[in-house]
């Protein structure tokens, strides 16, 4: 017998999608509301980021284009994921639920981990990485995660035959979250690394590290709240798995947002900005000779201050001694003399001497 359609819904609606309509239930339509909005603002980032392509005056800038794009294919995909969270639980949303999750937000935190390792090189004045380097290093942090859940899903689904639908809720949730986390260290490492982009002499960059940041603690904050609910809270509450969907849902559509809010708009705002000197060395900084550290030997330290002869405490005094660091001398007052003294003459016995010859 089928079951009536709640308010909101049609007759001819499968009871797994009556939260998408149901006026009753309101936390389905809220949801799915922002995770449209989500999913039309990502997409037009993503073509305005294609059309400020030939804009972009800083090469720097440009060779984050790819990684801006995958953040927002990523960003894409989690509000997009919602939608598996709202619907009721079945053998096609399973699989969707356990895969796509960890992988989509592996590739977010990837793309911000890598845009903060190119980062701390800039803001320390070296060169940064090439836009191939960028991509590398960002697909291949997100592949550790799809190798995870691909072996999941296959040993669970395919190996065990066991359906997720017929999992006890406990052990879903420990599965979800321990599948997880490959996800919560790289989103602990991004914001470790992004802490370094403060410590540099090109302070132009550290605003890029700032949104990395802020995007970072509110990532956490958000994760720690429904991974504490969906393990601690709802079954002390009583409400597993009752709340389990919304409050995963509630997380995905947050942290999409804080996404574009705290990572996109800010770096769009800097996005078409012209190049600054300030943020680069010198063009001849690699040619400039380099403090070297002495590494054997005993320094001579009575030359190390020569160079003050002729720098701001150099007076014009030709008295003054710059080999001053073993040798504490001082200047003379000039109205003090000194002689030397002259000796005194000294008369020979002998001078008068005629050898023995008398006079007759």
């Amino acid at each position: 017998m089928a079951s009536t359609p709640p308010p909101g819904c049609n007759k001819n609606i499968d009871s797994d999608y009556y939260l998408l309509c149901d006026t009753e239930q309101a936390w389905g339509i809220v949801l799915e509301t922002l995770a449209t909005a989500g999913v039309i603002v990502t997409i037009s980032f993503m073509l305005l980021l294609l059309i400020f392509t030939g804009k972009v005056q800083d090469s720097t800038k440009r060779s984050m284009i790819p990684i801006y794009f995958l953040f927002l294919l990523g960003t894409l995909g989690i509000f997009s994921l919602t939608f598996a969270f709202i619907i009721k639980l079945n053998v096609r949303t399973g699989p969707t639920r356990f895969f796509l999750f960890g992988v989509l937000f592996a590739l977010c935190f990837s793309c911000l981990l890598t845009h903060a390792f190119n980062l701390v090189k800039l803001v320390r004045g070296k060169a940064p990485f090439c836009y191939l380097v960028l991509l590398v290093i960002a697909i291949s942090l997100t592949v550790v995660q799809i190798i995870i859940a691909i072996v999941y899903v296959v040993v669970t689904v395919a190996r065990q035959n066991m359906n997720f639908t017929q999992m006890s809720p406990e052990q879903r949730n420990m599965d979800f979250v321990m599948l997880l986390i490959y996800v919560l260290l790289l989103m602990a490492l991004t914001f470790l690394v992004s802490m370094f982009t403060f410590c540099g002499t090109y302070k132009g960059w550290k605003r890029h590290g700032a949104h990395i940041y802020v995007t970072g603690l509110f990532s956490i904050a958000i994760w720690v709240v429904w991974i504490t609910m969906l393990m601690r809270g709802n079954p002390e509450l009583k409400k597993q798995p009752i709340w389990d969907d919304p409050v995963i849902s509630i997380a995905l559509v947050s942290n999409g947002w804080v996404f574009l809010m705290m990572y996109m708009v800010p770096e769009f705002c800097f996005f078409t900005s012209p190049r600054n000197p300030e943020d680069y060395p010198p063009e001849n900084y690699s040619c400039q000779p380099k403090l070297m550290k002495q590494s054997f030997g005993v320094e001579n330290q009575a030359y190390i201050k020569e160079e003050t002869t002729t720098g701001p405490g150099y007076n014009g005094d030709t008295r003054y001694v710059p080999h001053s660091a073993h040798f504490q001398m001082e200047s003379l007052k000039p109205q003090q003399e000194f002689s030397i003294p002259r000796p005194k003459t000294w008369v020979s016995p002998y001078k008068n001497y005629t050898g023995g010859q008398g006079t007759k």
